[in-house]
């Protein structure tokens, strides 16, 4: 099993707006991101905006493969995309920065 863990920054202005849309995260998306792998998916968020997510997948870059290629995953990013700060034209889940595990306690 995989551990993945992210990076990314909301802009501040927006933060209330960014965990609104999570407490109504869409039946189809979250159906989408199990169907593609992707399990034990949490998202923090710290006041100043820091976005640190994490998630468990056998291969994280299949996992990314299939939620590129689902509809409503296009459609989620799309809606993300304003809360999001220093993301230029990318989509939010391709801006995302992945940290490096180098310890894990079982």
């Amino acid at each position: 099993m995989q551990r993945v863990c992210f990076l990314a920054r909301v802009r501040p202005d927006r933060l209330a707006e960014y965990r609104a849309a999570h407490r109504e995260v869409w039946p189809e998306m979250t159906a989408a991101l199990r169907e593609a792998g992707w399990a034990n998916y949490t998202i923090f968020l710290d006041d100043d905006g820091l976005v640190i997510g994490y998630l468990e997948t056998d291969d994280f870059d299949v996992a990314r493969q299939r939620m590129e290629q689902s509809g409503v995953n296009t459609s989620w990013q799309a809606r993300m995309a304003p809360f999001f700060a220093g993301i230029g034209d990318q989509r939010p889940d391709e801006g995302f920065r992945q940290i490096t595990e180098i310890f894990h306690l079982d």
